[in-house]
C-alpha cells in the first residue's frame, strides 16, 4: 500500500484587506512538496463552490501549480463535478496538465451532491445523473477520437471538433469515479473505471462496497485489482487526550457544516455521503484519531472485526486514511520529517485516502490537512 494526500486548501474571502487569502494555497503547495519528499505518491483535490469557507473551486488550476513544483507526485481530482463543466473545455484543461506534468494526472469525476452548488449554478439536482453521463462520454471521446467528431446531446452540442492537446497517458489518464450507492458502484464497474469511496463510511461499509465492486468487475469477465479502489479516511495523530478530543469535536462540527449546505430544504437529498451519523460514535468508527499507539491498537481491533465479517475485502486492498492538519505525524519511510500543516477538507484533523494510479499500476493513498 502506498499513501498520498486527499483534500483541499482554503482561500476564504476576508473583510480585512490586509489578510492574505492566498496563504492557504501556498501552505497547501508547500505541504505537497514536502509530502513528495517523504515518499507520498499522490495528491487528490476536491472541487467545491459557494461554501463561504474557501474550499478549492478551481482544482485543475491549483494542480497545475503543484505539477510545476513537483516531479513524481501523481496529481488527482477527487472529484471534478461534471454537471458544472463544459466537457470539451474540461478535457482540454485536463489534457494540458497531463502533458505538462509528464503524464501524472489521475482524473476523478463525480455527479455532485451539495444542494447549495446545484442552486448556485441553477441546475436541477434531478439532472445530475444525465449531465454526468453525457459529459463523461464526451470527455472520453475527446481524448480518444482519431478524427474530428460532432456531438448532439441533451445538454451539449459540438460540431466538427478535434480536442487539443492530446493527453500524455494513453488512451487517457486513469479515470476514477466517486460512488457510494450500489447502483453507482455498479456503474463504475460497468464503465471499467476505478472506484473512489468517501471518508465517512464505516470500515464494514467500505468492505461491503469493495466486495460489491469486485463482484461486478468479475461478473463482466475482468480481473479485479484491489489497487483500483481508493478509500478516504480521517486521520489525526494527537499529542494527548485533550488534543484528540478537540480534533474529534472539529470533525463533527465540520461534518454538520457540510450537511447544512448539502441537504435540500425538504431533507430529501439521499446522497450516500449524507447518510452517516454525525455522532461521536460514528466518527470514531470511521476515523483514525489518537496517539500512534492508540491508532495502531484501533487498527488491530478493526482488522479483527473485518475477519469476523461474513464477507471481507481482499487483504491486499488499500487501507483508508483521510487526513487534514495532521499534527506530529511521521512517515514510516522517513520518520524524521513530517509535512507542514495546511488548511483543507470538510472535516478537521488529518485526512488520508487510499487510491490507485491505474496507468503506472501504483496504489496511491491520499492525506490532506484540515481547516
Amino acid at each position: 500500500m502506498q499513501f498520498g494526500l486527499f483534500g483541499s486548501a482554503t482561500a476564504a474571502r476576508h473583510a480585512d484587506p490586509d489578510v492574505d487569502s492566498g496563504q492557504g494555497y501556498r501552505q497547501f503547495v508547500d505541504y505537497t512538496i514536502e509530502a513528495e519528499a517523504l515518499g507520498y505518491k499522490s495528491t487528490f483535490l476536491v472541487e467545491h463552490h459557494f461554501t463561504g469557507f474557501g474550499q478549492v473551486s478551481a482544482s485543475l488550476a491549483l494542480l497545475t501549480w503543484v505539477a510545476a513544483k513537483t516531479k513524481t507526485l501523481r496529481l488527482g481530482t477527487a472529484v471534478m463535478v461534471l454537471p458544472w463543466h463544459n466537457p470539451v473545455l474540461l478535457a482540454e484543461q485536463a489534457a494540458t496538465i497531463d502533458l505538462l506534468s509528464g503524464g501524472r494526472l489521475d482524473f476523478g469525476v463525480g455527479k455532485g451532491y451539495r444542494h447549495n452548488e446545484f442552486v448556485g449554478f441553477c441546475i436541477p439536482m434531478e439532472e445530475a445523473d444525465a449531465r454526468f453521463n453525457e459529459a463523461l462520454d464526451v470527455i472520453v471521446k475527446a481524448w480518444t477520437a482519431k478524427e474530428r467528431f460532432s456531438h448532439n446531446g441533451k445538454y451539449w452540442r459540438f460540431e466538427d471538433i478535434v480536442v487539443e492537446p492530446p493527453t500524455a497517458q494513453r488512451p487517457h489518464p486513469p479515470l476514477w469515479m466517486g460512488a457510494g450507492s450500489p447502483e453507482s458502484i455498479r456503474n463504475v464497474a460497468a464503465r471499467g473505471y476505478n472506484l473512489l469511496i468517501d471518508q465517512f463510511a464505516s470500515f464494514e461499509t467500505v468492505a461491503e462496497r469493495i466486495n460489491l465492486f469486485k463482484a461486478e468487475v468479475e461478473k463482466r469477465g475482468r480481473t479485479f485489482d484491489p489497487r483500483d479502489v481508493g478509500v478516504a479516511r480521517a486521520f489525526y495523530v494527537a499529542k494527548d487526550d485533550a488534543d484528540k478530543e478537540a480534533a474529534v469535536e472539529r470533525r463533527i462540527a465540520a461534518q454538520r457544516r457540510l450537511t447544512a449546505i448539502s441537504q435540500t430544504p425538504g431533507g430529501d437529498n439521499r446522497a450516500s455521503i449524507l447518510a452517516y451519523s454525525d455522532t461521536r460514535e460514528a466518527s470514531e468508527e470511521s476515523a483514525l484519531y489518537g496517539t500512534p499507539d492508540e491508532i495502531a491498537a484501533s487498527g488491530g481491533s478493526r482488522r479483527s472485526r473485518r475477519r469476523r465479517a461474513a464477507t471481507t475485502a481482499p487483504a491486499s486492498s488499500p487501507i483508508p486514511i483521510r487526513a487534514k492538519r495532521a499534527r506530529r505525524a511521521r512517515s514510516t519511510a522517513r520518520p524524521t520529517r513530517s509535512p507542514p500543516s495546511s488548511s483543507g477538507c470538510e472535516s478537521s484533523a488529518s485526512n488520508i485516502c487510499c487510491s490507485t494510479a491505474a496507468a503506472p499500476r501504483a496504489t496511491t493513498c491520499a492525506a490532506s490537512p484540515a481547516s
